[in-house]
């Protein structure tokens, strides 16, 4: 035990000495210790750092302005990087809308996309990642809480590589791409015109000039009809009944 005694002398006598010591003292003693000098060094190169920036900004405006616009970019897009709940309540709204159509006026791809992706997400096999700047939703194999081997086995899981033949949509600025494009045209069955022939097939958008006159033919065709009008049109046409008319006299001469 005497062994023990003279260390725990010597660390009681230097605690005391540290206490009894006034504060300035001891202020020095952290700034000189290696985390005050390491945090001092620190503190010194972000400071340089930071008056080479506005140095740099200032020389050099334009190489500033565009930094900071990719830096500005990237932060929105990152922030607008649509989630998974996103995603169902996207899906789940164009299922919707292509409920309240007929079968028969449904567009065969739009319908055909939307409903695979409510098949996946009720066997439970639609992922999302997050990638940081966008998010991707692609298919798996299995639900999470299947209890079969394959699907709990790590080194059964699907390779990264894989990845990009199973994506299903993509997330960008707070839209889903691929599930938007598909929506296009969702109430026109392509099926009912594949019989016409090819030009009858395409049709192009009216011009401004057609779209003027179809307002103007429109909005004169709900115009009434006025009373002069109406008896200026009676009167030419009585005028033109009896010009048309032969004298008496010559009807009596060819006879």
């Amino acid at each position: 035990m005497a062994t023990f005694r003279a260390p725990k002398r010597l660390f009681c006598a230097a605690a005391e000495t540290a206490a009894s010591l006034p504060s300035s003292s001891r202020w020095e003693r952290l700034k000189n210790s290696k985390a005050g000098v390491w945090c001092r060094s620190m503190l010194s190169d972000y400071k340089e750092a930071c008056r080479e920036v506005v140095v740099g900004a200032r020389d050099q405006p334009l190489k500033a302005s565009v930094y900071v616009s990719l830096l500005g970019g990237a932060w929105a897009c990152f922030h607008t990087s649509p989630d998974q709940s996103s995603f169902e309540a996207t899906m789940w709204e164009r299922s919707n809308q292509l409920g309240l159509l007929s079968p028969w006026i449904r567009n065969a791809s739009s319908d055909g996309h939307v409903q695979s992706l409510v098949k996946l997400h009720n066997e439970g096999r639609l992922r999302h990642a997050s990638l940081g700047l966008f998010s991707v939703v692609y298919q798996a194999d299995y639900d999470p809480d299947t209890m079969l081997y394959e699907a709990q086995c790590s080194d059964l899981a699907v390779p990264w590589r894989e990845l990009p033949r199973r994506v299903l949509d993509i997330g960008f600025i707070g839209h889903w791409w691929i599930l938007n494009s598909k929506m296009k045209d969702y109430d026109i069955n392509e099926n009912e015109f594949k019989h016409l022939p090819a030009e009858m097939q395409v049709t192009a958008p009216p011009s401004a000039q057609q779209v003027e006159r179809n307002e103007r033919l429109h909005k004169e065709s709900w115009l009434a009809v006025t009373v002069e009008d109406g008896e200026k049109e009676t009167n030419s046409s009585v005028s033109g009944e009896i010009q048309m008319k032969p004298p008496s006299g010559e009807q009596t001469q060819t006879h």
